[in-house]
């Protein structure tokens, strides 16, 4: 299994002989309902992949509707026939663009491709609209990913899942934002998601090489560090590794060995 860190929520993850691209927002700019007074970001740097660059891609994976997660000027230049999974507003969306398969999922539903299996899991209440965390597991090799980009929901999300756990792929650095408080987990959540499900691996999602203009970014408040999450880690006594690629960098997430 591998996994490239693209930036901010955008993932490439290799898992069950498929290429998965999570959330992808590869060029720029990125504008929250199409008001750049309201918010508007660009890499700091080139993203590792941009559409043309990509290598073939299996499956497309989203798990809002929100701009930083279902990027439509990103959607518009990949191909349409790559079967897509989503929240039920990022599947809309991705409808209105054209693609010809695409799956709607709701927590507990599940979709099979090959060996791999995806399962969506209660995922952060954005809007009046519940979205979608993932697991993912190779039903072949048994490895498994946990993907939540906002909140971790573990009285709704160890229901759904039972078992190993390889790599979880979830905030570390809360936001809150004004009039609707903290919607991004930072470090105490991120520490009851290690505890509650145990994984081998937790890789930080979030972290963004960008600049943000407009005034959303002057009002949202940011909770603790990497620094800070990664002291708590190592003194919880957790025998989850902590793994902080850097944009473009490729993690080979070795196998269990029996």
């Amino acid at each position: 299994m591998k996994l490239t860190r693209i930036d901010l929520n955008s993932w490439l993850l290799e898992i069950a002989g498929l290429r998965v691209l999570i959330d992808p927002w590869l060029i720029d700019p990125l504008v929250f309902y199409g008001q750049p007074w309201l918010f508007s970001a660009t890499h700091l740097k080139p993203p590792a992949y941009n559409p043309t660059t990509l290598p073939n891609i299996d499956l497309i994976l989203i798990s809002q509707g929100l701009d930083d997660h279902c990027h439509k000027p990103t959607l518009e230049q990949l191909d349409r026939q790559i079967p897509v999974v989503g929240s039920p507003t990022a599947a809309k969306i991705v409808q209105g663009l054209g693609y010809t398969d695409v799956r709607s999922l709701i927590p507990g539903q599940t979709e099979i491709f090959g060996a791999l299996s995806i399962t969506a899991v209660t995922g952060a209440p954005i809007q009046g609209q519940v979205e979608n965390g993932y697991f993912l597991k190779d039903v072949e090799s048994g490895e498994t990913v946990y993907y939540e980009p906002h909140w971790f929901q573990s009285e709704k999300v160890t229901a759904q899942f039972q078992g190993r756990l390889d790599v979880a792929i979830a905030p570390i650095i809360g936001q809150v934002f004004p009039l609707l408080g903290q919607v991004i987990m930072g470090s105490t959540e991120a520490m009851h998601l290690i505890q509650t499900l145990h994984p081998r691996v937790f890789v930080p999602t979030s972290l963004g090489e960008i600049e943000a203009r407009g005034i959303l970014p002057m009002l949202i408040r940011s909770i603790g560090s990497v620094e800070e999450f990664s002291d708590r880690l190592a003194a919880s006594g957790s025998k989850t590794q902590l793994l902080l690629p850097a944009a473009g960098e490729t993690l080979a997430i070795e196998p269990i060995k029996l």
